[in-house]
């Protein structure tokens, strides 16, 4: 076991699968304890399990993160267990199917999408960072998207918006708390081969009309994005607050790809 995140506590919201798990196994690898958030119960307890095998503490625990008292609930339950709480990562994050354009999708998926991918970080930061703060400062990592950064013409409109805001949430709370030890910054993977994505790209045609347009012509993995949250949790970043941290295989930064 290496040693990066030796001493810390880490909450992970969204741990049952895709980035959060590979996160709570990666964090736990580092020394990290870790507490498992996640709406599905078994798959909170899963990921746990999965992180004391690999030989620290490890908590699991089931939140809605659209809840307040829910939110307010995974923290204190941390704080009870472990002491303290020194990294803050609000992943969790839905891709609704009936998600479209503006003419197509109905309120209430928009509504849902806000409600835990925007106001879930929100809520995960107030309820977390007066934690944060009682151990001293720590590190805030929010998981955006690169649809933040730019637009698509395979809308998915609600899911967008709300990874804008995070971004935008993210860049404020760092300038607000830079002065109080608490870094925060946004997490925007590109496309990746996790179940989320895999299961709203359920074509091969699908497929492909993403990976034309990322330059090294593959998906993400959830790994590649948890080694990225491993730095913005440890020290190695500890001069990196409001960063646009893009892990995308060059997405963002193409105009005509290889052929």
């Amino acid at each position: 076991m290496s040693t990066r995140l030796e001493g810390k506590v880490a909450l992970i919201t969204g741990a049952a699968n895709g980035i959060g798990l590979a996160s709570a196994l990666r964090f736990a690898a580092e020394g990290a304890t870790v507490a498992c958030v996640d709406l599905d119960a078994d798959g909170a307890a899963r990921a746990a399990a999965a992180a004391e095998d690999v030989g620290v503490r490890a908590l699991a625990i089931t939140a809605d993160v659209s809840s307040a008292a829910d939110t307010h609930r995974m923290v204190a339950e941390t704080e009870a267990a472990f002491g303290r709480l020194d990294v803050l990562f609000n992943n969790a994050g839905i891709m609704h199917p009936d998600d479209g354009d503006a003419v197509d999708t109905d309120e209430s998926i928009w509504d849902l999408t806000m409600d835990v991918n925007a106001k879930g970080v929100y809520l995960g930061c107030k309820a977390g960072i007066p934690a944060l703060l009682r151990a001293g400062g720590g590190s805030i990592i929010n998981t955006a998207s690169f649809v933040a950064l730019m637009g698509a013409a395979t809308p998915q409109l609600a899911y967008t918006a709300s990874k804008g805001a995070v971004l935008a949430l993210t860049r404020e709370l760092a300038v607000i708390h830079a002065r109080e030890g608490i870094r925060a910054n946004a997490l925007c993977p590109g496309p990746l081969r996790t179940e989320l994505l895999m299961s709203y790209l359920d074509t091969e045609q699908k497929r492909e009309r993403r990976l034309v347009h990322v330059p090294m012509g593959r998906f993400g993995e959830a790994a590649e994005m948890a080694d990225a949250a491993l730095f913005l949790a440890s020290e190695e970043s500890s001069y990196v607050t409001g960063a646009t941290f893009t892990v995308d295989g060059g997405l963002t930064s193409a105009y005509v790809t290889p052929a």
